[in-house]
């Protein structure tokens, strides 16, 4: 039975045809997106992703109309969910995109919005994969720190690239440099790593994405007792870490298993997977 999707507020049902071959976002990747888990009818880190999409629209200097508000949207995804029956445990994908235009006649700034949701299985349990992932750099694919870089934006090609090469080289994920050869996230996730106890990842200057599960960490895990810090992340500083981790508002926390010819073990991720299981219940 076909399911539904949101377009500006109405419900249509798959296969309707709703954007033009003028669609900015579709010329020039011209938006944003979220990408929402969705437990038991409730938005994990509902103010976390609504705060970052708001950031980012009014980064793009999308004119957003009064009744845009986090509400509307939550009200937007929690019946679609209930309409395609996937509330109990979905991903939802929300695409944001500039009114129709050419490329600098630019008259009308207000944003459009498509919502689709997937369902997905329960959530993951404490157990995971012994092993962990296997990853590598992606040498080709690299992203450059600006003021956009942090934005899930609509334009994805170097991740695109990078979960290519991924998949040919059997690799569970793939990382991201920045210009500067240095990791920047990797192609869902962004990347943690642990050192003598503590626990480290990219700030955002970096070029990672601002993901919404790396900013509850930043927050949570200093009030449970761990140290925290951001600082610039290298080739070397994976060589020699204790443990390798990636997260994002999907999958949770993952531990890393093998980067090359280090092995990580995966003692303290246990411990911080569980901080986000919480939240699943």
């Amino acid at each position: 039975m076909p399911g539904y999707f949101v377009h500006n507020g109405q419900l249509f049902r798959e296969g309707k045809a709703v954007i033009s071959p003028d669609n900015r976002s579709f010329r020039y990747g011209d938006g944003l997106f979220e990408t929402i888990r969705v437990v038991k009818e409730k938005i994990i880190f509902k103010e976390l992703h609504f705060e970052r999409l708001l950031q980012g629209m009014r980064l793009l200097q999308l004119s957003i109309p009064e009744f845009f508000t986090p509400a509307h949207l939550e009200d937007d995804i929690l019946s679609l969910c209930e309409k395609n029956r996937i509330g109990d445990s979905a991903v939802i994908r929300m695409v944001v995109f500039r009114s129709n235009g050419g490329l600098y006649d630019l008259e009308d700034l207000r944003p459009n919005y498509i919502i689709q949701g997937t369902a997905l299985p329960a959530p993951p349990t404490a157990t995971e994969p012994s092993e962990g992932l296997v990853v590598d750099i992606c040498p080709e694919a690299t992203k450059a720190c600006n003021i956009f870089s942090k934005i899930k934006s609509n334009n994805f090609l170097p991740y695109v690239m990078a979960a290519l090469y991924a998949r040919q080289n059997g690799l569970d994920d793939a990382l991201v440099l920045n210009q500067y050869g240095r990791v920047a996230d990797a192609t869902i996730a962004n990347v943690f790593w642990i050192k003598n106890g503590t626990i480290c990842t990219p700030p955002l200057s970096e070029g990672g994405i601002a993901g919404v599960t790396r900013q509850y960490l930043l927050q949570k895990l200093p009030q449970s007792g761990f140290t925290v810090r951001e600082q610039p992340l290298t080739p070397e500083d994976l060589q020699e870490a204790d443990e390798v981790f990636l997260t994002n508002v999907i999958k949770g926390v993952r531990s890393v298993g093998r980067w090359r010819q280090a092995r990580y073990s995966g003692d303290i991720t246990k411990a911080i997977r569980r901080l986000i299981l919480e939240l699943w219940k």
